[in-house]
Order: structure tokens, then sequence, then C-alpha cells
């Protein structure tokens, strides 16, 4: 007894349809494009035993042969040509098209192509996927009806179904794929070796010592003050190292609460404080395989200190709340602008994680001690902001390069990229003159016993007063950041209250 129809393709055997989940199963497992498309060809030639046949897209608003069987690309869809009428008349009309004898089928009397072919019999169907056509396949039989039969119609229908989403799906993935490559390579022009730039011998010191330690998974902390490219270095390592193709995850450390932070690292489970609505991953787990990167370790509260420091020794850790135990392999790297051995020698900081993190330390200098740096930092950032906005590179008058020179930047590395973009906007067409730098002259040290920091304090506090203590306004016209403000203010807090 033959199998009986189903009600959504009333002509459709049970027979039919394990041919189609077969088939589903098979196509959606491929992701790549040009695979999944040659795949598609062979069962719908195979399935109907036509044959020739071949598989038109629709791109850039035209209509492309992606492959073909037993007919060539380039003359299955020629301009006077039989097969190109059907595909173009069923991708307009959007529906099917099927003849098991097209030389007696009165809708193609007439056609030469038909006749001096021999086709005999004929099926095209469109692609449709939420109200698109994204195609359409066509097979014939030329000297015998093969299997076109009056279920074929149904059964092709079905299958062209299921096709388009496949199609679409592999073409997500290839653009997705496409952008993926395209965002790494850019990652990785972006915070490789050729930013961090530096001839002086302090940075000549640093280079070297990053080659070194740049294949190893050897935790790494950098210490600096606030603005001196500690967590450019890092990314530097991560993207020229064997985990570069991994996560590159960063969590800054200070000024947040025990919990908050906690969850952050960690993840929680569901229930397990009020708010947690659902299970969250932590950081840590989204950086496995890659680097995970903390910024102001020295900020970490006692109670996270010892997690953290079960994972730097066996890669385990719980989520908040959770009893199940997980297993990370992360590379740690750390940073701070204090000093961590005297946070370790007044209690603050755990002796046994300072030497987990601190195998290996990496101390960026201050500009102030890069002689001769700051020519070609300036440089880099002009150039670095003539490929970005696509506009021809400024010039600095000597005048100008020489009050950059002897300012003493408070704010390092950071701080004058900050003002060079900013004096960039300030120069309009012209170069860059001693009027758009908007920085205070360098200290005349003859003249003061005050230190270096004692200035720095001095001149930020005086232009946050006359900003009415507006640090956002005051960040922006010392050519800092508002990270780096509250990391002075607190620190210098700390040392009064002290």
């Amino acid at each position: 007894m033959p199998d009986k129809p189903t009600s959504q393709y009333p002509s459709l055997t049970q027979e039919h349809l394990k041919a189609l989940y077969d088939i589903s199963q098979s196509i959606n497992s491929i992701t790549d494009i040009d695979s999944l498309l040659e795949h598609v060809m062979e069962v719908a030639v195979q399935a109907v035993e036509a044959e020739r046949g071949f598989l038109v897209l629709s791109e850039d608003e035209s209509l492309r042969v992606r492959t073909a069987r037993n007919i060539s690309a380039e003359t299955a869809m020629d301009k006077d040509g039989f097969s190109r009428s059907i595909v173009s008349g069923v991708i307009e009309s959007r529906k099917p098209v099927l003849t098991m004898d097209a030389q007696a089928d009165q809708r193609f009397e007439g056609s030469e192509s038909l006749i001096l072919k021999q086709i005999q019999a004929v099926a095209c169907v469109p692609f449709h996927l939420r109200g698109r056509v994204l195609g359409a396949i066509y097979l014939d039989g030329r000297t015998r009806r093969g299997g076109f039969t009056p279920e074929t119609l149904s059964f092709l229908s079905a299958f062209a179904d299921l096709a388009a989403i496949a199609i679409e799906n592999a073409r997500l993935m290839e653009r997705l794929r496409e952008e993926n490559k395209f965002l790494r390579s850019e990652v990785e022009r972006r915070y490789g070796f050729s930013e961090l730039v530096g001839n002086s011998s302090k940075m000549q010191q640093i280079f070297s010592l990053l080659s070194k330690i740049i294949q190893s998974d050897i935790s790494t902390l950098f210490e600096g003050e606030s603005g001196t490219g500690k967590e450019l270095a890092a990314r530097a390592l991560h993207y020229n190292g064997p985990r570069r193709k991994k996560p590159f995850i960063v969590q800054f450390c200070g000024n947040l609460s025990e919990h908050l932070l906690e969850s952050e690292l960690f993840g929680h489970k569901k229930g397990s404080f009020t708010g947690a609505i659902s299970d969250k991953r932590g950081l840590l787990e989204v950086a496995n395989g890659g680097t995970f990167f903390l910024d102001e370790i020295a900020d970490i509260p006692p109670a996270i200190q010892a997690k953290l420091l079960r994972v730097l020794q066996e890669g385990e850790f719980r989520r908040v709340g959770d009893t199940e135990t997980r297993r990370v392999d992360v590379r740690v790297m750390s940073a701070t602008n204090k000093s961590l051995a005297a946070q370790v020698e007044k209690g603050n900081f755990r002796e046994d994680l300072y030497y987990r993190l601190n195998v290996i330390t990496v101390t960026l200098p201050p500009l102030r001690e890069r002689n001769g740096d700051i020519p070609l930092l300036v440089n880099h950032f002009l150039k670095k902001n003539s490929e970005k906005t696509n506009a021809p590179m400024k010039r600095v008058t000597p005048e100008a390069m020489r009050i950059l020179e002897g300012y003493h930047w408070p704010g390092n590395v950071r701080e004058l990229e900050n003002a060079i973009e900013r004096a960039i906007v300030l120069a309009g067409e012209h170069g860059i003159t001693p009027a758009e730098l908007i920085i205070s002259p360098a200290p005349h040290t003859s003249s003061s016993r005050r230190t270096l920091k004692e200035h720095e304090k001095e001149l930020v506090m005086r232009c946050l007063k006359e900003n009415g203590n507006n640090k956002t306004r005051t960040a922006q016209e010392l050519g800092v950041s508002l990270r780096w403000l509250h990391y002075k203010l607190a620190e210098w807090k700390r040392v009064d209250d002290e």
C-alpha cells in the first residue's frame, strides 16, 4: 500500500518526507556557501533523476549561476535561451514550474531552443525566505523524463524551502567569517608592537623584555604611572603570542564593590543574590583559552584575592552561589600604578598572590624619562589621525615641538595623544603652532624645590577649582582621561588621610 500524502504538502508521501529529513540534516550541517550549493544541486539532480540542472542566486540585483550539472554555467543563462526564460519567469512570479512533456506544453510553444535541445521534462522552483526570493533551481531531462512525476513539484518546493534557510545561514556565516577575519587583522595591527613607539634606552629595554616573554604563558605584572601604556603593552603581548586567536578580556578593578567585582570576574548562579535573575558567566570564563587582564590589581578586595589565587594555582573557581567547580585556561596579566610590593608590606595585598602575579614585571617608564621619544610619538599620532580621517598629515612647527618636548606630561603618553588630537582639530587647514597646544609650561626646577609630583598636583587642583570641581571638564582641559584624574584624586586623598 502506498504511503499517505501529508497535509502541508498534499502530494508528499512519507517516503518523500524521510528523504527531506535526510536532506535537511545534511544541508544544515554545511556552513561553507560553495560546498552547500554543490550539495543542494547534487541532491536535487539525484532526487528527480534529472539529466541537467543549475542553481542561480540573486546577487547585486542580478542573477548569477553558482553551480551546474551537465551544462556550462556560461551558457545556462544565455540571453535567448529557454532555461533563462523559465528561471526569470519563476523568480518574477515567485511560482514554481513543472512540465513532464515540454515539447507538447502550450506554455512553451514556439521555443526554438526547446525544440533544438530536445528537452522533454522541466522543473524550476524558487528559493523563498521571509518574503524574499533568493534564487531558483532549474532541472530538465532531454532524452527522457526520468523521475519527473506529479509529486516532483511538491517535493522540490519543500526541498527549496529547506535549502533557502540553509543558503541564508551559510551566507550569514560567510559574512561573519569575513568580518571576523577583517576585525582580527585590524586588532592585531592596532595592538601590534608598532603601536609601542620609542627609541629611548628605557623603551628599548622594554621591547627586549617583551620579545623574550611573548611566546610564554608566564604571569606578567605591568607597573607604571597612569597613561604610560600598560594595557597597550599587554595587548601587544597577547596579539603577537600563541593565544592571539582567543579573547583578550579586560577587567578594571578600581572603585568597584566586592560583590560586583566578584560577580564580574567569576559569574553567579541564578538566585544567589537579589537581582541575580539568571545564571551568568564571569569574564574569566569568557576569556577561556585567551588572556585575562586585570587593571588596577592593587584595588582587589582580600576575599577576591583568595579566589583569584586559586585560579592562578589550580585553574579552578566557582561562580557566586554555586557549588560546581569550573576550570579555565587563561594567561593572567595585571597592571597597577602603585607599588604592589609596598601594598604587600602594608598588609593590603596577599604576598602569595603577589608572587603568583609577579612572575615577571614590566615597568613602563613615564614620558618625562623617555629622552627623545616625544617627536617620534607626535609623528605617530599625526600619522594615525591622518589614516583614520583620510586627511593630509598635519605638520608641527619647530616652536610647537619645543613646547611639547619641554612639558612634563603628568598624564604621560595618553595625555600627549589627547593634546595632539585636540591640536589637530584646532589647527583646521593649517599646521600645529603653539596657539593650538593647550598645555601648561613645564615647571622650572631651578627656581623651585618642589617635586614634579607636587607641581602635578598643584596644576590639577588649580584647574579643578577653576572648573567648579567639574572633573569631566577638568580632564578635557588637562588633556587627560577622566579615569586618570580619578586615580590621582584618590591617590592624593589616601596620602592626605595617612
